[in-house]
């Protein structure tokens, strides 16, 4: 399937990471990538492995015209819903661009309101380069995060499951209980607290 890019000068691509983790905030990423300074090699994130991923990470924020990380943290996402919740961090990656872009390319199925035009693209982060970027910068910086969560925690294996419900964390969750970083909305973490 080929993607045909819009006519625009400056195309940012966003994605997302951490919708499905039962703990963390989801994470998103804006990236413009720089026509003249190439990166090879990117692709959809969870196609490559962690040591390939940090190596492009550095790359890319090296390398971009400019790159933005935005975020919604647990409490955000029980309030508003994940969906909601991402569109929101979508909208302050892109705010947090140092250059305005004049078109942004959405991984999925859906576009947040944003000031320029949009347009989302079904499996973008394996599609668009600019989507591919993004979505390596938001995984290397949500699995950070778990790996120091993991610190803090040690008892659930957030380093190796990331927060996802793993049969090791929905254990974890029945015996410990939640953390204050689970998103109490999330059925398995309802049931731990005894709220559903």
């Amino acid at each position: 399937m080929d993607f045909v890019y819009p006519q625009a000068n400056l195309i940012a691509g966003v994605d997302e990471v951490g919708r499905g983790p039962l703990v963390g905030a989801v994470v998103t990423a804006a990236v413009i990538l720089d026509p003249a300074n190439p990166i090879a090699g990117l692709a959809d994130s969870k196609k490559l492995t962690e040591k390939r991923r940090e190596k492009l990470y550095l790359e890319i924020k090296e390398k971009a015209l400019c790159w933005s990380l935005g975020r919604a943290e647990p409490e955000e996402i029980d309030q508003l819903n994940i969906l909601h919740a991402t569109m929101l961090a979508m909208q302050r990656a892109v705010a947090g661009l140092s250059i305005t872009p004049d078109y942004v390319l959405i991984d999925g199925n859906r576009c947040p309101a944003l000031a320029m035009p949009s347009q989302a693209v079904v499996k973008g982060d394996s599609l668009v380069a600019e989507i591919s970027a993004a979505s390596i910068l938001a995984k290397v910086t949500r699995d950070r995060e778990m790996a120091e969560l993991d610190k803090q925690f040690p008892d659930y294996g957030f380093a190796k499951h990331k927060g996802y419900p793993t049969a090791l964390h929905l254990e974890k969750l029945a015996s410990l209980g939640a953390t204050e970083h689970h998103r109490k909305s999330f059925a398995p973490v309802k049931r731990a607290l005894g709220l559903g």
